[in-house]
């Protein structure tokens, strides 16, 4: 049965610098298959702190958080969850009567496909990002046991103190870089941006890697995937990692957990929008 909006429902919604169709068409279809009454809806901002005010005065049930807003929400917050706190880092808000509670997810999502796709530990690991996703996706590889690692940002101020904490080197470009595992945490690549046709990696890094790993999820096959299917290797998408996230995020606002083939269903009708 189709649920319509009315003055009950239960509006959750995103904050994005560029704002993506997937959440959105992922959380609605579920809505509706479970015949929930919530809405979601997706939005971006130049002004958080009124944003993020809005959420709390106007009830909205809770709130994805991505790019460039993970770190620079902490301070609008009533609470962090342990998820968010030990990497200082959010992308989920969630409102309890006005009490506005912070989570991280895509640490979630990280570490279920390192699990799910089998990725050897002693992989020399090379990951590119040092912003709030990127201190999601190191310290998911580092608490997984990844200990050969590389982090390149060219930030010295946010990439060496993350590098140092994870036990990773650090360095400011790829140049001359060889690993097994190559990890894209930058929005390099994604649709929209003003570098949105740039490769992550050098094609010579590419072509010596056995996995790589976009954390872009639009669109679906960044130039980085391209580059890397071409070349015969073994990927992993950010489609991957936007449907475990959002999964974790639909059961913090609902308190469900679909069924894995019902989250296939969505996953396929957001990915096709």
């Amino acid at each position: 049965m189709a649920i319509f909006p009315n003055k009950n429902t239960q509006l959750c919604m995103s904050l994005a610098a560029r704002p993506g169709n997937f959440g959105t068409r992922f959380h609605n279809y579920l809505y509706q298959a479970l015949d929930l009454d919530y809405f979601y809806k997706a939005f971006t901002t130049t002004d958080l702190p009124a944003a993020i005010a809005g959420i709390r005065a106007l009830g909205v049930r809770g709130c994805a958080v991505s790019m460039p807003f993970k770190e620079a929400s902490i301070p609008l917050i009533d609470e962090m969850d342990a998820s968010a706190a030990a990497i200082e880092s959010i992308n989920t808000i969630v409102n309890n009567d006005g009490a506005l509670k912070a989570y991280n997810t895509d640490y979630i999502a990280i570490r279920q496909l390192i699990e799910k796709h089998g990725l050897d530990r002693n992989l020399r690991l090379a990951l590119r990002g040092s912003g709030g996703m990127g201190k999601a996706v190191a310290c998911a590889f580092r608490d997984a046991g990844f200990r050969h690692g590389t982090l390149i940002a060219r930030n010295p101020q946010t990439g060496q103190p993350l590098a140092e904490r994870c036990g990773y080197q650090w360095r400011a470009d790829d140049a001359g870089l060889e690993a097994d595992l190559l990890v894209n945490v930058t929005p390099l690549g994604m649709a929209g941006g003003p570098e949105a046709d740039t490769l992550a990696f050098n094609p010579v890094a590419i072509e010596q890697a056995q996995w790589v790993f976009d954390v872009v999820a639009l669109p679906p096959r960044t130039p980085l995937i391209l580059a890397a299917e071409a070349a015969g290797k073994s990927c992993i998408t950010g489609q991957e990692v936007v449907a475990l996230q959002a999964l974790e995020q639909f059961a913090l606002y609902t308190g469900v957990r679909p069924t894995p083939e019902l989250v296939a269903e969505a996953t396929a009708f957001a990915a096709a929008g």
